[in-house]
């Protein structure tokens, strides 16, 4: 339905009256599932960009800026309540210009904005309503607001008139407001700005126990995570406490133990989906019992990851490999099958890339439901079980006559380790009840694929096909590597890279990944720093599973692009400027932050890549510069650990050397025992290399010469004298005698991890 603007509006359309020419929603066309989400809603909604503000301004309007996704629950109640009611929409069109977001598609605009909003509201959160200056400045901003008024908070409509009055009455306030916060925002960047030249400061071992006694203060002991409800899964702060694990040191017990209880009460939750795997964006109650039902693509691969690492380390007697190795393998499968795009011709059937989440809400006769397709009562399950096993497994899974999501139903979930015989009953039932649950409505995909989150998943399903012994994962994360090398990554011209930071006058650039791709067209922005940096770490842990150079040269390649496009002035920023408003918004200083959110920072994240590549290329430069980066860390260590995990992890890594080991020597039996075995290590930021016999095909095809390495710390390494395959260990490519045996290979691992 499309509406004409209200003649209600003429004040707000600078006394003009009646509809302003090309006045339409202007969604229909957009690829994003999101933003198509709202085609159809009377506001005038228009796609973030220069047209939308010129036309603000030309008005001489305030903006409305919506930031939301496709898989959140709130945005839909609000979407329902207000943007599809017709009185709202036309006071709206008529006083404003109406943007809608996609936070997915533009991290960029979704962090400046958020920033506002906490600033402003002191809350932050989607749908996330922001009001802006033409220019893009943000003067006021808060969440959902409801279509009545409520304790504590206004209804939208007396929103919007508040905000319409202050724009034509108290301008001048509003445009002081406006600048003060800029400013404020641009003096919080500074504080956050990192030089990348000069030698850094060294790791002090010492801020990493700091670290975790701290996360130990906030630590739930009884039900697991940090703080309490919401709670989120901490996945990052989760890495950092396991590669702590794994070296001697008076924390690291405590480390193993905070880790194991939050993997635990995690994965025997709600949280976890009991039947098909996965976890859920995260749960509304402490104990993990209601879960907010989105399933996300960087969540899940993140949590892989953790639960893989956990495998690695060995578990404990409260959480043991083999329990966190079936929760891996079943959200493994889950990705596949659940967000795996299928590729064309042979590939078909097949995840070729992975899309970006599984929606809360289930419509159900039109209606959205939250978490209507994982919900049942002691009723359903007595229909499917039979009278046997339905009470007994509603028991078991805490399916009460009162529910805990409806007034009736409630999702699957233990809370507990089950035993034997319980898992016996489970492990029988459940094939029933999943096909019953297939039965349901299910919840919508948002089928973008983003380049970022897509190398998550490519290190992790990489790693947990390394671990689990599982080559159909690794051959997932290779498809998937592919799909971004043919789909996402753009070899540079001086066209492709115009307006790029860094790129030359001179000659092809190193090229530009761009950020989102849908139906394997790439489109819209360039890649984040975060995009750059996820991808260069899961293709170089892909060239570690693989030993496949191709995935080494692509990650060096992307690493060269970013570090021209996010820190060609030596200093560093997530985002190359595509956006003036954005800008204007930040005072007029490119921002950078630090903090994890959702994912590991970009800046974390990147010094991971940087000090991984670093060790396989032996690049000073690179290793310099990600020591910069870890220059962020003394200040939040111990003030906000929770929220610098990925800092703490690749510092950590650091601090290890990182331990570079190459393997060299014929491909065979032996060969792959010893490259097992350092799959297996769970040494922290080991770095492996692998001289395979396709590895050197491909860098000779490359153009690296006979008999020359494409991977910088294979050069030199050969064989034992009788032609058998062995290891070097390596610290900044200074090596130690090498080693033939898996025995030997651990024991020296040991010590060079302490």
């Amino acid at each position: 339905m499309k509406a004409a603007d209200s003649a209600n509006g003429a004040a707000g359309n600078g006394g003009t009256g009646g509809a302003w020419p090309g006045a339409a929603n202007a969604l229909a066309g957009e690829p994003s599932a999101y933003l198509r989400q709202h085609a159809d809603n009377p506001v005038h909604w228009r796609p973030f960009g220069d047209e939308a503000f010129d036309f603000a301004a030309q008005r001489d309007v305030p903006v409305f800026l919506s930031i939301g996704y496709a898989a959140c629950h709130w945005c839909h109640v609000m979407a329902h309540e207000s943007f599809e009611d017709q009185a709202t929409a036309d006071f709206l069109n008529a006083n404003f210009v109406a943007i809608k977001v996609d936070r997915e598609e533009r991290p960029d605009v979704d962090a400046v904005y958020m920033a506002a909003t906490q600033a402003i509201s002191g809350e932050g959160g989607w749908p996330m309503s922001v009001f802006l200056t033409p220019d893009g400045r943000a003067f006021h901003a808060g969440t959902y607001f409801p279509p009545r008024p409520m304790p504590g908070r206004p209804s939208f409509r007396q929103v919007l008139e508040a905000v319409r009055e202050a724009w034509l009455e108290r301008r001048e306030g509003v445009e002081h407001n406006a600048d003060t916060l800029a400013r404020g925002m641009a003096e919080t960047q500074l504080a956050a700005a990192v030089q990348l030249t000069g030698p850094p400061d060294p790791v002090d071992a010492g801020l990493l126990a700091d670290a975790v006694r701290v996360l130990a203060r906030s630590e739930d002991p009884h039900d697991g995570g940090f703080g309490t409800a919401p709670k989120f899964p901490p996945s990052p702060v989760l890495e950092f406490l396991i590669r702590h694990a794994a070296v001697a040191s008076d924390t690291a017990g405590a480390a193993r133990e905070m880790a194991g209880r939050t993997l635990a009460a995690m994965s025997r939750s709600a949280l976890f989906d009991q039947l098909d795997g996965g976890f859920a964006r995260y749960s509304v109650t402490r104990d993990w019992s209601v879960p907010h039902f989105e399933k996300m693509l960087y969540d899940n691969a993140q949590l892989l990851r953790d639960y893989v690492h956990w495998v690695r380390l060995g578990g404990d007697a409260v959480y043991t490999a083999g329990e966190a190795a079936d929760v891996a393998s079943r959200t493994a499968d889950w990705m596949i099958a659940s967000l795996g795009l299928s590729g064309p011709g042979d590939m078909a059937g097949q995840a070729e890339a992975f899309a970006s989440s599984l929606d809360a809400d289930t419509v159900v006769d039109g209606k959205h439901l939250e978490g209507a397709s994982y919900l049942w009562t002691p009723e359903e399950l007595l229909d499917i079980l039979g009278p046997d096993d339905g009470p007994v497994v509603a028991r078991l899974m805490n399916v009460r006559a009162a529910g805990t999501v409806t007034q009736a139903a409630s999702p699957l979930h233990p809370g507990r380790l089950l035993d034997d015989a319980e898992r016996r009953l489970w492990d029988r039932v459940r094939p029933r009840l999943r096909a019953a649950r297939s039965r349901r409505p299910q919840p919508a995909r948002d089928d973008k694929v983003v380049a970022g989150w897509n190398g998550l998943a490519i290190a992790a399903l990489a790693e947990a096909g390394a671990v689990l012994d599982r080559p159909d994962l690794v051959a997932a994360a290779g498809r998937a590597a592919a799909y971004l090398e043919r789909v996402h990554w753009q070899a540079g011209t001086r066209e492709q890279l115009a307006g790029q930071r860094g790129a030359g006058e001179h000659g092809a650039g190193p090229g530009t990944l761009v950020r989102v791709s849908h139906a394997g067209r790439a489109r819209g922005i360039g890649g984040l720093l975060e995009d750059y940096a996820f991808c260069a770490d899961g293709l170089l842990a892909l060239y570690g599973a693989t030993g496949s150079d191709r995935w080494y040269r692509l990650a060096e390649d992307i690493l060269r692009a970013a570090c021209l496009r996010f820190a060609a002035d030596g200093t560093l920023v997530d985002t190359a400027g595509e956006s003036s408003q954005v800008f204007n918004a930040q005072g007029q200083r490119a921002g950078l932050e630090p903090f994890d959110n959702a994912t590991p920072s970009g800046a974390a994240a990147f010094a991971g890549a940087l000090l991984g590549y670093a060790a396989l290329s032996g690049s000073a430069d690179h290793r310099i510069m990600a020591g910069n980066v870890l220059s962020l860390l003394p200040p939040l260590a111990t003030r906000a650990p929770r929220a610098a995990g990925w800092l703490l992890a690749t510092a950590q890594a650091a601090l290890a050397g990182p331990v570079e080991a190459a393997v060299v020597g014929p491909d065979g039996p032996a060969r792959a025992e010893l490259h097992h075995a350092l799959l297996l290590s769970a040494s922290p930021g080991l770095v492996i290399a692998v001289a395979s016999d396709a590895g050197m095909s491909a860098g000779m095809s490359a153009g690296v010469g006979a008999g020359a390495a494409a991977v910088p710390l294979l050069e030199g390494r050969t064989a034992a004298a009788d032609g058998s395959p062995q290891v070097y260990l390596c610290r900044g490519m200074v090596c130690e005698r090498p080693v033939g045996s898996v025995a030997e290979l651990l024991e020296r691992l040991a010590t060079m991890a302490g």
